[in-house]
């Protein structure tokens, strides 16, 4: 981690927390759920060796980043403002983007507002999901995968917070960060988050304990909520994004995913990966690469690897 610089900057009316290395082209790295900036710590010190600037912020309700209360406060419109705030901080007109898990559903976002600022994207895990004007996202959700579907028990403010409490931030990590069951993730009431001692396996060769007592750190300081309510807003956005129905995805994409991610292996989602409904949808899809034996948390399960792929790509341009 030596020479990562750490700063706050005011974007978008909140105060950001950014960790950056490095100068060059600027390499926006965007995490998710329920990461920090520190999911790209192999990438910032791989891709600054290599000629790249690379800024990785702690997104809005996320570690050491200004959480704002109102659910209402967690759109895709405020996101996307935070970092394209962020990018004209940095003094650029355009940027190199990689994302991953809720961090890829904003980059897509911020390719359908502002391509002309993504130069290419690296998507890792979740490809572009288009919006389906007859049926809000939760409902279908709902409807697809039952009530006790992760999103869906993830919907009321404050219940699944209170199972969380139940059990250290650490634990509740440990469990999302180290799981390889396959999708959909299911929640059931009362047992999500709750494991019994014969059951705690060791942390896999890619996550440390200091890794996992860092992430357990920023969450025992700020809790759970600014993150899982950008699942909250999912309705929201759909609502807000009515303009957008049908709008191709037109920036360069190269999409990594784990072939046992929980993303990759719910229904549907390999039929719209390799059927080439995500070709449509996004018609400058230049590689899908699909890594064997990978799980959800791929940049830091194989750093080396997903550091090489970003190198190869974002180099042509």
């Amino acid at each position: 981690m030596d020479g990562i610089e750490h700063r706050t900057v005011s974007v978008n009316g909140i105060q950001m927390h950014v960790a950056e290395k490095g100068e060059g082209p600027v390499v926006l790295l965007i995490h998710g759920f329920p990461e920090l900036w520190y999911s790209w710590r192999h990438q910032i010190v791989a891709l600054s060796a290599l000629g790249y600037r690379a800024v990785a912020p702690d997104l809005r309700g996320y570690g050491d980043s200004e959480a704002p209360g109102p659910i209402s406060s967690y759109t895709c419109m405020h996101i996307v403002g935070d970092l394209v705030g962020l990018v004209e901080s940095l003094g650029v007109g355009e940027v190199f983007v990689v994302a991953h898990d809720w961090g890829a559903m904003i980059a897509w976002y911020l390719c359908l507002f502002r391509a002309e600022i993504v130069k290419a994207f690296v998507c890792l895990s979740v490809p572009f999901r288009p919006r389906n004007p007859k049926m809000k996202p939760v409902e279908s959700m709902r409807a697809f995968f039952g009530d006790d579907y992760y999103i869906c028990r993830f919907q009321n403010p404050g219940e699944i917070e209170e199972e969380m409490a139940q059990v250290s931030a650490k634990e509740v990590l440990r469990g999302i960060l180290t799981t390889r069951r396959p999708g959909p993730p299911i929640l059931p009431k009362g047992q999500a988050f709750k494991t019994r001692p014969e059951t705690i396996t060791a942390l896999p060769s890619w996550l440390s304990e200091e890794d996992l007592s860092y992430f357990a750190s920023k969450y025992e300081q700020k809790g759970f909520t600014g993150g899982l309510n950008y699942y909250r807003a999912m309705d929201l956005n759909w609502e807000l994004t009515a303009p957008w129905t049908g709008v191709q995805v037109k920036v360069p994409v190269k999409y990594i995913v784990g072939d046992l991610d929980m993303v990759f292996t719910t229904p549907g989602a390999k039929e719209y990966v390799n059927g080439g409904g995500f070709k449509k949808d996004v018609p400058f899809l230049q590689e899908v690469v699909i890594m064997e034996g990978v799980g959800h948390f791929i940049n830091q399960e194989k750093p080396e690897e997903i550091s090489t792929h970003i190198y190869d790509f974002i180099r042509k341009f």
